[in-house]
């Protein structure tokens, strides 16, 4: 029987628990709402990923995990595009760039990324073609699914709380008039803060999200923590006058200045 349907229905954890126990070879195909993903499997393990026209190159791959710096890759893209990864590799670990366990490594564990955004893929149709395998000019890897299918399963778990409590992230936000007490304690990393600067009536969760290149699960787990700390609230709509406007309200330098100053002065008053 083929293995195909809706992750409605059929969840990435469990599809790769699937592969998992059946030792499956081939590649699953998911065509998400925008874009689409090649997950290719060896006996059950991982071994390749793509997510849809991201750049999944070695040249690339190195350069997310620092393994070679901007100048390199730069002259790598340029140079170097008609060369295969197979043969890249075996260039830069003989040219002492790299070693072999970086290249593996830094492979892992952007296939195993590709993976886990998955994760919060609710809708998608996919299936399974036993006969397409790993393309001949990309390096294979070799992950065990038990540990991101563990992950995975927590992640779902943590997804279906953040959409419970963040349903649309066409909603906007405001700062609380009244902070809660766990303010006391608050302590903001620099992606909090960069979200803080958006907090706006005018600006929707989702305009927030992109304005600071964060994904959708990013953007909840700082709102999220940003509610329960009490320094910020939903803006429900309850009336025409209330949908946010589609244009996104970018935030000149003295309203930010002036957004943080509120929260800081907030900070200390307590």
């Amino acid at each position: 029987m083929a293995l195909k349907g809706n992750l409605r229905d059929f969840p990435v954890t469990q599809i790769l628990n699937l592969v998992n126990l059946a030792s499956k070879t081939g590649t699953l195909v998911v065509e998400g709402p925008d874009e689409t993903a090649r997950i290719s499997f060896r006996e059950g393990k991982l071994a390749y990923a793509r997510l849809g026209q991201e750049d999944n190159s070695l040249a690339a791959v190195l350069h997310r995990n620092r393994k070679i710096n901007t100048a390199q890759y730069r002259i790598l893209h340029e140079r170097a595009a008609n060369i295969t990864d197979k043969e890249l590799g075996l260039l830069l670990i003989n040219a002492g760039f790299v070693n072999q366990q970086d290249v593996l490594a830094s492979l892992q564990q952007y296939f195993g990324g590709v993976v886990r955004r998955l994760f919060t893929w609710a809708d998608g149709l996919f299936h399974f073609e036993n006969d397409a395998g790993i393309p001949a000019d990309k390096i294979a890897v070799k992950v065990d699914l038990e540990n991101l299918i563990i992950e995975g399963s927590r992640q779902m778990r943590e997804w279906e709380q953040l959409q419970a409590e963040i349903p649309s992230l066409d909603m906007s936000l405001k700062f609380a008039d009244r902070p809660g007490a766990n303010i006391r304690n608050v302590n903001l990393s620099v992606e909090e803060w960069r979200v803080v600067s958006y907090i706006n009536p005018k600006n929707t969760i989702r305009q927030i999200g992109r304005a600071t290149k964060m994904n959708d699960m990013q953007i909840r787990r700082i709102i999220y923590g940003l509610l329960q700390a009490g320094l910020i609230e939903v803006i429900r709509p309850s009336s025409a006058s209330a949908v946010p406007s589609r244009a996104f309200q970018t935030v000149n330098k003295e309203e930010q200045k002036s957004l943080v100053n509120r929260l800081i002065s907030r900070i200390r008053s307590l």
